[in-house]
């Protein structure tokens, strides 16, 4: 008897992530059927802020991609730590190549926190002139007209911060593919269904937007440089204090390197490690989007063939309309249309970091080591000189 309804209870808790496809997928579908604010007659100066550490695949093109933006006034400033970083010669190429963009290169930064891209941020908000900032990872990549699309929103003088989903681009490698997948099929379902249910109170670091104001009013990129989550801190800060922060419609790319599976793992594990340190209900919360681990426990467990079948079918239509509805048809996603086929694997992949996550503290960042303490990065060892 004990059993039976133990058994019962787990049947019935596998319906969870089923029932979150089908509402994920509705407000996917509305997110992205509502139009897109218009942009304004007269659009903002900005300025774009690049921290830079190292090589990225394909960074020429991710770096060119921003300059052929048709956008009346902005200025791109990329940091680096020192006159030996790698990067130099492409950021170098595109100063040379767009003569007509207004492009900085700034070498090192104050050693203000533990975070080398705050403290970079921290010396370009600094140095950049215009009001509007746009923090932007350096393995973007902007589709045409996407700087308007951002900046539009900044014409309703309340509006804290924006921020925007992305996709994945990769070589075409198992892991890059299983690790990019997630970005359109877990991560911005994820999000959309955070942004109904509470409203959006963080940002995403691939991109992010605010302005010199609201900035100031929460100390600066200089309040965040302990962070390990430093775009959560940003919008939950200028959210709290009385701020909206929006979510644009249009999506930017991320390039992803070519990398092992063990690389991906790793990755994916430092992704959950971040929301569980900054958002802990939120990442416990994620036990009723692993759909995959539910319907291979329902159908161990199943008393009948017919229920077996009918949870791994439900499961498979569902996961894959979902990944649809917001990876094709919402955020065009042409990786998800040619390797959805994939999903298992990729939540495979997903359970599993997510899982390890409980259990981690530890961290690789750019090749150093940390630890999280209190929302915080710690270093396992003394930087080397």
């Amino acid at each position: 008897m004990a059993w039976t309804v133990t058994r019962d209870l787990l049947l019935l808790l596998a319906l969870g992530p089923l029932v979150y496809f089908v509402f994920a997928m509705i407000i996917g579908r509305s997110f992205f059927a509502a139009a897109e604010r218009p942009a304004a007659d007269c659009l903002p100066s900005l300025s774009i802020l690049r921290p830079i550490h190292g090589l990225d695949r394909e960074m020429y093109q991710n770096y060119a991609s921003f300059c052929s933006q048709e956008y009346p006034d902005f200025e791109m400033l990329f940091c680096v730590s020192d006159e030996t970083d790698p990067a130099i010669p492409a950021i170098r190429k595109v100063i040379e190549d767009f003569p007509e963009r207004s492009i900085r290169l700034l070498i090192g930064s104050e050693p203000l926190g533990v975070s080398d891209k705050v403290n970079k941020l921290c010396r370009m908000a600094k140095e950049a002139r215009h009001e509007l900032l746009i923090v932007a990872d350096s393995d973007v990549r902007l589709e045409p007209g996407f700087l308007r699309s951002i900046a539009a929103p900044f014409a309703d003088p309340t509006l804290g911060g924006t921020t925007c989903l992305y996709r994945g681009i990769t070589d075409g490698s198992l892991a890059a593919d299983l690790e990019a997948l997630g970005n359109s099929t877990d991560f911005a379902p994820g999000v959309l269904a955070a942004r109904r249910l509470a409203g959006i109170d963080f940002m995403l670091g691939a991109l992010m937007a605010t302005t010199k104001t609201r900035l100031a009013e929460i100390g600066g990129f200089e309040s965040l440089v302990e962070f390990f989550s430093d775009d959560y801190e940003l919008g939950n800060r200028i959210a709290k204090h009385g701020h909206r922060i929006e979510l644009s419609r249009s999506a930017v790319s991320i390039v992803y390197p070519r990398e092992t599976v063990g690389q991906a793992f790793r990755h994916q594990t430092r992704w959950h490690l971040s929301i569980r340190h900054s958002r802990p209900g939120a990442h416990f919360g994620l036990i009723f989007t692993q759909g995959l681990a539910w319907t291979i426990l329902a159908a161990a467990i199943s008393p009948f063939l017919w229920m077996k079948l009918a949870y791994v079918a439900a499961y498979l239509v569902l996961r894959t309309a979902l990944a649809w509805t917001v990876g094709v048809s919402g955020m065009h996603d042409e990786l998800v249309r040619r390797k959805i086929w994939m999903l298992p694997l990729r939540d495979l992949l997903a359970f599993s970091a997510w899982m390890t996550s409980f259990f981690g503290q530890r961290i690789d960042w750019r090749g150093e080591q940390f630890y999280v303490r209190d929302r915080r990065l710690v270093r396992a060892s003394p930087r080397q000189c």
